[in-house]
C-alpha cells in the first residue's frame, strides 16, 4: 500500500473524462494541485464508443480552456476527440492516474482520504482537501429486464459491426447508437430488424444519419418494428410483442444490440453522504459552485443530469471546471 500523505491535494477528481479533464485544467489555471484518478484510461467512456462514430457537437463545442480542436470535417471523430484530450492533459501537465480505482472516500472537508486499488491489486492511500465526483454512468446501461437478458448474445455496447456478418440482429431502441448499429451492420451484411417502444426514430438521431436509415427502413431493408418490446430472448430466437394489440411474434436471432441508453447509479453518491433526488437522481449541489451537501464534495458532468442524460453535454459539463476550481480557489484565501 502506497501512501502519498505528503503531497496532499487541493481537489482529488474521481473520473478522468472531458468533464473530468475540464476541472484538473481549471485547477491548474488556478494555482491548484489537482489529482484524477480512473478506473479505466483516461476518457475510457470515449474509448467505448463506435470506433468509426462521429460526434453530434462541432470541435470548438468540444474544446477545454481554448485549446484549438482541429479536425479533418466539420464534426469530430472518436480518434480526433481521443487524441485531443489526451493532448489537453499533456499540455497542462495533468496528475491523471489512469487504471485506479477509487474504492473509498473518507473524513471530510479539508481532509479526505481516497482509497484506490490498481487493475494490479495495489491499493493506495491519497489525501485531498475537496473531492469532485466526475464519473458519468456509461458503464450503467439499461438493462433489459426479460427472460433471456443474461444470454452472452445480449450486447450493451456497439464498437464495430464486423462480428455481425451474415447474422441475424435484433436492434433495441431509437436514438443515435440504435441508428448507427443498425446502418453499419446492415451494411456489413448483417440482417437486422429495429425493435422500438415508439413509432418513430427519436427526434435528435443525427441529421446526418436520419435520411439514411429513414430510406432503409422506408425500402424494408432494416425492418421497423414500432411499438413493440422484447419479451424473451432465446439462444436463437426472440420474442417480440406488439404494444397496441398484445400479438407475439418469434424473429430468428443470432444477437441483440440493446441500445437502450444508460441511467445513473445512485449508491455511490450516497455512501459519500450526497442527498440524491429520489424521483430525478439529480445529487443536491449548489449550480453556483457545483459543491453539494455535503461541504467539500462536488459533482461535475453528467452525473449532475440525473435520469435526464440528454440535460448534460461535453459541452455544458466541461463548465463545472471553472466553477469548482473558483469555490475551492476562495476556500484557501
Amino acid at each position: 500500500m502506497t501512501d502519498t500523505a505528503d503531497a496532499v491535494a487541493d481537489i482529488a477528481v474521481i473520473g478522468a473524462g472531458p468533464c473530468g479533464i475540464a476541472v484538473g485544467v481549471a485547477a491548474a489555471q488556478a494555482g491548484l494541485r489537482c489529482v484524477l484518478f480512473d478506473r479505466g484510461a483516461i476518457t475510457q467512456a470515449m474509448m467505448d464508443h463506435p470506433t468509426y462514430v462521429t460526434y453530434f457537437s462541432g470541435p470548438e463545442k468540444l474544446e477545454i480552456a481554448d485549446i484549438p480542436f482541429t479536425t479533418a470535417g466539420d464534426k469530430p471523430t472518436r480518434r480526433e476527440a481521443l487524441r485531443y484530450y489526451r493532448k489537453v492533459a499533456a499540455y497542462f501537465g495533468l496528475d491523471v492516474r489512469q487504471y485506479q480505482e477509487v474504492a473509498a472516500v473518507e473524513g471530510g472537508a479539508g481532509e479526505f482520504v481516497l482509497r484506490t486499488r490498481s487493475r494490479m491489486g495495489e491499493e493506495g492511500v491519497h489525501r485531498a482537501r475537496n473531492v469532485v465526483v466526475a464519473t458519468g454512468y456509461y458503464d450503467t446501461p439499461r438493462r433489459l429486464d426479460v427472460p433471456g437478458a443474461e444470454l452472452p448474445k445480449v450486447r450493451y455496447y456497439f464498437n464495430e459491426p464486423y462480428p455481425y456478418w451474415d447474422q441475424d440482429v435484433v436492434v433495441v431502441g431509437g436514438g443515435n447508437s440504435a441508428a448507427d448499429a443498425a446502418l453499419l451492420c446492415w451494411r456489413e451484411g448483417a440482417r437486422v430488424t429495429v425493435v422500438h417502444l415508439f413509432d418513430q426514430l427519436d427526434r435528435g438521431v443525427k441529421p446526418w444519419v436520419r435520411p439514411d436509415i429513414d430510406n432503409r427502413i422506408a425500402e424494408g431493408a432494416i425492418p421497423a418494428l414500432w411499438r413493440h418490446r422484447v419479451v424473451e430472448i432465446r439462444p436463437r430466437e426472440v420474442v417480440v410483442e406488439s404494444l397496441e394489440t398484445g400479438e407475439r411474434r418469434t424473429l430468428a436471432n443470432d444477437w441483440v444490440l440493446a441500445m437502450t441508453g444508460f441511467e445513473p447509479d445512485p449508491s455511490p453518491l450516497a455512501r459519500l453522504g450526497i442527498t440524491v433526488d429520489a424521483r430525478t437522481a439529480i445529487p443536491r449541489h449548489d449550480p453556483a459552485t457545483m459543491e453539494t451537501n455535503v461541504p467539500g464534495i462536488y459533482v461535475a458532468g453528467v452525473v449532475v443530469s440525473g435520469h435526464d442524460a440528454n440535460k448534460i453535454f461535453i459541452e455544458n459539463g466541461k463548465l463545472h471546471g471553472p466553477l469548482i476550481a473558483a469555490s475551492v480557489a476562495l476556500k484557501k484565501v
